[in-house]
């Protein structure tokens, strides 16, 4: 059923949930051009309720892609892994892009065996986009340009639900509380922060966080790289972080996206989480993604 969002205003845009969970597709828009101000209006208003957007059939060069995401704040600049750490993160072809700031190609395409990119193979635990850092990206933009036979689907989790579904008795325990997150580049093995974590990067955000826009509370932990709660025992901090992501992992919190060809998703980091299923590691997968710039998350 399609929503009806603006549609008086801009009678050509599309808006149709995919789920009862999020995530909602947007028909009428080619992002190839440049927008108008209600257009985008539209998008933010859609964006805010569903959590995660799907435009279908897109042919966008890089510099589209960048335009569009421009509209939504400053373009994220892509945060490079430390040195021993950076075989996991950079590729050829990615670095010798003329945005190679800007832009992060998720692919497991080798050339001369080095990979062209990051984050190739396999599966992909829940993760927020780096939200191992002070300002965790807001947003994410992400488009198909070769896709496998099957698999590498990319499962949204809305973090509102989960916040909403966590104990009331656990959310006054986890009040004023938070969370350890860290970033060792792995896709599905969670982070170590029982060592020396000072050249890995790292940051404690809110167990809970007001989302800036919307002022409606989420839940801010992903099973990668969330990996302590503050002021507590190790014992209990992993005891409530597993019940933490299980909740955050309930089927009926998720979207679940099977890539088409020319599909470009966006997609709110701080009240989703995603991940990615696995797929044959033999076929091409790539993908362009640029982000968003965001803020310090309270509480």
């Amino acid at each position: 059923m399609q929503d009806t969002i603006d549609i008086a205003v801009t009678p050509n845009i599309g808006v149709r949930p995919l789920s009862l969970a999020c995530g909602a597709e947007i028909s009428g828009i080619d992002l190839s051009k440049p927008l108008s101000d209600d257009q985008v209006r539209v998008i933010k208003q859609a964006w805010n309720k569903h959590l995660v957007l799907v435009f279908r059939g897109q042919d966008l060069l890089q510099d589209d892609q960048l335009r569009f995401a421009s509209y939504f704040g400053d373009l994220g600049i892509r945060k490079k892994a430390p040195e021993a750490l950076r075989s996991r993160n950079e590729g050829t072809v990615q670095e010798a892009n003329k945005d190679a700031d800007k832009v992060l190609l998720v692919t497991n395409i080798k050339v001369d065996g080095k990979p062209i990119g990051a984050f190739g193979d396999g599966e992909f635990w829940f993760h927020i986009d780096s939200g191992y850092s002070a300002r965790p990206y807001r947003y994410t933009f992400l488009y198909a340009l070769e896709l496998p036979s099957r698999g590498g689907n990319t499962m949204f989790s809305n973090m509102y639900k989960a916040y909403e579904a966590v104990p009331a008795s656990l959310k006054e325990r986890l009040k004023g509380k938070k969370a350890l997150h860290i970033h060792e580049y792995n896709r599905a093995k969670q982070a170590n922060s029982s060592g020396d974590i000072s050249g890995i990067p790292h940051c404690f955000h809110p167990v809970f966080i007001t989302h800036p826009d919307t002022g409606r509370k989420t839940l801010f932990v992903d099973r990668l790289m969330t990996t302590r709660i503050e002021g507590m025992s190790q014992e209990d901090s992993d005891a409530i972080l597993g019940q933490l992501y299980e909740i955050g992992e309930r089927r009926e919190f998720i979207f679940e996206h099977e890539w088409k060809l020319g599909d470009f998703l966006m997609w709110d980091n701080r009240c989703t989480i995603h991940a990615r299923t696995d797929f044959p590691k033999e076929e091409r997968r790539l993908l362009r993604r640029c982000t968003v710039e965001g803020e310090p998350l309270y509480e």
